[in-house]
C-alpha cells in the first residue's frame, strides 16, 4: 500500500451572472468593463470569486451583482444555470465558476462599482458577435443563459411579465421575438396562445393599434406553467413551424 497521501487541488470558486431584459424591443445582457487584470478592458459577465469559504453560492451571486452593477437582491430572482470548469478557462489558475440566470422586465441602468470600470446594457446580438470578444468563456457562459431563457419562455407565463397590466397579443408577441430572435405568423402566434387555457385572459375594452384598427385587450390569466409549451419555431429563422 502506497504511503503516499493524497493532496486536494487547488481550485477556486467563483460566480458569473447572466442578467436578461428587454429593451426596445430587444433582448439585453448586463455586461461589465473590467478594471482588473486579467481581461482589463474587456466587456465580461458581472461576477467574482466568494469572499470567504463559508460564503453562500447565491449569496455571493448577489453581492456580486449589487458590487458591480448596484443591483439588489430584491429586484431579481437568481436561478442557477450550471458549472463551468474547463481546466484553461481563467488565466489566474484553476477556477469553477457557478452560474446564476435572470431574466426579468424593467430593470434600471446599472451602477458600476468594485473591479468593474463601467455596467451597462447590451444587446445580445452583440454581446455574441465576434466584434465584442467577451473575456474568460463567457461567450459559452451567455449562450446558454440565453438558450435557457428561451426555454423557459416556452413553458411559463415569464413573457407576460414584459408587457403593461393590459396588454395585446401582438404586444406579447413582440416579446417572444425578441427573447427567440425569430418573427412569428401572427395568426399561428394567436392560435397558440389561445390554445393554453389560463394563460391570458380577456380584459375588456378594445385598443387602437398604430393602423388604427381596435384590438382587443388581455391580462395575464392564473396559469404560471405552460401547457401546451409555446414551442419556439424549429425552422430558419422567420419561417415558424407548425
Amino acid at each position: 500500500m502506497s504511503d503516499d497521501r493524497w493532496v486536494a487541488p487547488a481550485v477556486l470558486l467563483a460566480v458569473d451572472l447572466v442578467i436578461l431584459t428587454l429593451r426596445e424591443s430587444r433582448l439585453h445582457v448586463l455586461l461589465i468593463e473590467r478594471g482588473v487584470q486579467p481581461y482589463r478592458g474587456a466587456w465580461a459577465l458581472p461576477g467574482g470569486f466568494l469572499s470567504h469559504e463559508k460564503e453562500d453560492l447565491l449569496a455571493a451571486a448577489h453581492r456580486e451583482l449589487a458590487e458591480e452593477a448596484g443591483l439588489g437582491p430584491d429586484q431579481l430572482h437568481l436561478e442557477q444555470l450550471g458549472f463551468y470548469g474547463a481546466p484553461d478557462r481563467d488565466p489566474r489558475g484553476r477556477v469553477v465558476s457557478a452560474a446564476y440566470l435572470a431574466i426579468a422586465p424593467r430593470l434600471p441602468e446599472p451602477v458600476a462599482g468594485t473591479d468593474a470600470s463601467e455596467a451597462c446594457w447590451t444587446p445580445v446580438a452583440q454581446a455574441l458577435s465576434d466584434d465584442a470578444r467577451l473575456a474568460f468563456d463567457h461567450v459559452q457562459i451567455l449562450t446558454d443563459g440565453v438558450d435557457q431563457a428561451r426555454e423557459k419562455l416556452e413553458r411559463s407565463a415569464l413573457g407576460t411579465a414584459f408587457c403593461g397590466p393590459t396588454f395585446t397579443i401582438s404586444e406579447l408577441q413582440n416579446v417572444y421575438e425578441a427573447v427567440w430572435g425569430v418573427p412569428l405568423d401572427a395568426r399561428n402566434f394567436y392560435r397558440k396562445v389561445q390554445s393554453v387555457d389560463g394563460f391570458i385572459v380577456p380584459a375588456g375594452p378594445t385598443r387602437r393599434t398604430e393602423g388604427g384598427r381596435p384590438a382587443r385587450l388581455f391580462r395575464p390569466g392564473p396559469r404560471t406553467t405552460l401547457h401546451p409549451p409555446m414551442t419556439r419555431p424549429l425552422g430558419r429563422a422567420g419561417k415558424e413551424t407548425t
